[in-house]
C-alpha cells in the first residue's frame, strides 16, 4: 500500500551568519516558519530491496544524493526492516529556491516509512538520523516556529506565530548557496564597522532542544570571517531573548517599543518579532547580483507587507501580510509582472502536524 504525505515547505524569518566555527562551518542563526506550500510525497514498500525515486522534474537527482534515498538507507538500518522501497514525489516547490524542498521531502518520506512499514522510530533516533542526512532537515520533525541555532545542529519550537497570510514568489533563478556563502566571506573580509554592525544572530530561552544539523554553510578559509562576527551574534542574541521573553503572562509589557494592548496577540507577536530588526544576511550579497529579486520585495512591501524577505539563499521571496485579501491582491502584481506567486499561509505546529495527518 502507498502512503501519501505532503511534504511543506519553510521560510527564514531572519537569518544570521556569524564566525567560523573549528568544523568549517558557519555559525548561524535563523528563526525557520514552516508554510502551507507543499510538495507530495508517496511512499511503498514492496518484495525484494533497494530504493527508487521518481519524479518528473529533471532536476531532482534519482540516486544515492538524493536526500529521500539516504533518509530512507538509514531508517531502514535503525528499523531493522526490509523491502523495496519506492519513493514518488510531485514537486510544486522549487529546486534550489531556499524552501528546504529537499530537506522537507525527506522528512516526510520518514513520516510515511514509518507508517508503510507499521514501525516507529523514536524522537531522538528520528533526530539522529535526519541529523547524518544534513541540512535542515531537524526543523520539519518539529513544524510551526522554530528557532535554529549553532549552525543547525540544535532546532528550538517556539511559541508559534499564529497562521498568518503570505505570498511567496519564486523567480526562475538559481542561486548557489555555496557561492553565496563564499560572496558572504568576501564581504565581509573588509571588516568594515557598517557591515559589522549590521550582521547579528538569535539564540533562545527556555525552549527544549531537538539536535539536527546543517550542511550548508562549510567554507575552506577560516581567515575570511572577522572575530567581530561573536559580538554580533550576541547583540542579535538580546534582542530576539527580550521577544521571547513576552510570554501571555507578559501581556500588556512594553518591547521592542511596542505595546500588546490595543492589539490582538496574533499581530503583536508578529510585529514584535518585525521590529527587533530580522534581516537575512544572504540579501547583502544575493542582491547585488540579482537586482531582480530585490525589485520582487519592493513589489511585496509596496503592497502592504508587513515583512518581507529572501528565504534561505534564495531565490525564493516572500511576504506576510495583514489579511487574506491583501495577500492575494499583491500576488496578482507579480504574476502580472511575470513573476511566479502564490497566495498561501504560514502553519502553525498543531496545523503541522494535523496536516501530516500524524501525532506529534
Amino acid at each position: 500500500m502507498a502512503i501519501s504525505v505532503p511534504s511543506f515547505a519553510k521560510i527564514n524569518l531572519g537569518l544570521r551568519i556569524g564566525a567560523l566555527r573549528p568544523d568549517g562551518f558557519h555559525e548561524l542563526r535563523t528563526v525557520y516558519q514552516t508554510i502551507a506550500l507543499h510538495d507530495t510525497v508517496r511512499v511503498s514498500v514492496e518484495r525484494g530491496s533497494g530504493i527508487e525515486i521518481r519524479c518528473a522534474d529533471p532536476r531532482v537527482p534519482k540516486d544515492s544524493t538524493n536526500t529521500c534515498f539516504r533518509i530512507v538507507e538509514r531508517a531502514l538500518h535503525a528499523l531493522k526492516a526490509r523491502g523495496r522501497v519506492v519513493i514518488e514525489m510531485e514537486k510544486r516547490l522549487p529546486v534550489l529556491g531556499g524552501l528546504g524542498g529537499a530537506s522537507g521531502n525527506a522528512v516526510t518520506t520518514l513520516v510515511a516509512l514509518e507508517l508503510a512499514l507499521k514501525k516507529k522510530l523514536s524522537g531522538p533516533e528520528k533526530l539522529r538520523i535526519a541529523a547524518e542526512v544534513g541540512s535542515d532537515l531537524p526543523l520539519f520533525l518539529v513544524g510551526g516556529t522554530v528557532l535554529g541555532v549553532g549552525r543547525g545542529e540544535e532546532v528550538y519550537p517556539l511559541r508559534d506565530l499564529p497562521a498568518t497570510p503570505c505570498v511567496v514568489a519564486t523567480p526562475e533563478i538559481a542561486v548557489s548557496t555555496p557561492k553565496a556563502f563564499g560572496d558572504w566571506d568576501r564581504l565581509s573580509s573588509t571588516g568594515s564597522g557598517e557591515f559589522a554592525e549590521q550582521s547579528s544572530a538569535w539564540t533562545g530561552e527556555g525552549a527544549r532542544p531537538h539536535a539536527g544539523i546543517a550542511s550548508t554553510g562549510r567554507v575552506r578559509d577560516p581567515k575570511l570571517t572577522p572575530p567581530a562576527a561573536s559580538d554580533r551574534m550576541n547583540l542579535c542574541s538580546r534582542e530576539i531573548s527580550a521577544w521571547l521573553l513576552a510570554g501571555p503572562g507578559n501581556i500588556g509589557r512594553r518591547r521592542s517599543g511596542v505595546s500588546t494592548r490595543g492589539g490582538g496577540r496574533a499581530e503583536t507577536l508578529q510585529l514584535d518579532l518585525v521590529r527587533t530588526g530580522i534581516e537575512n544576511d544572504f540579501e547583502k550579497v544575493v542582491f547585488p547580483q540579482y537586482p531582480e529579486l530585490r525589485k520582487v520585495k519592493s513589489v511585496l512591501e509596496r503592497a502592504g507587507a508587513q515583512y518581507a524577505s529572501l528565504s534561505g539563499s534564495g531565490s525564493a521571496i516572500y511576504g506576510l501580510f495583514a489579511s487574506r485579501e491583501k495577500a492575494a491582491a499583491a500576488a496578482k502584481k507579480l504574476i502580472q509582472a511575470g513573476i511566479p506567486a502564490v497566495a498561501t499561509s504560514t502553519l502553525t505546529r498543531r496545523q503541522y502536524w494535523k496536516r501530516l495527518q500524524v501525532s506529534d
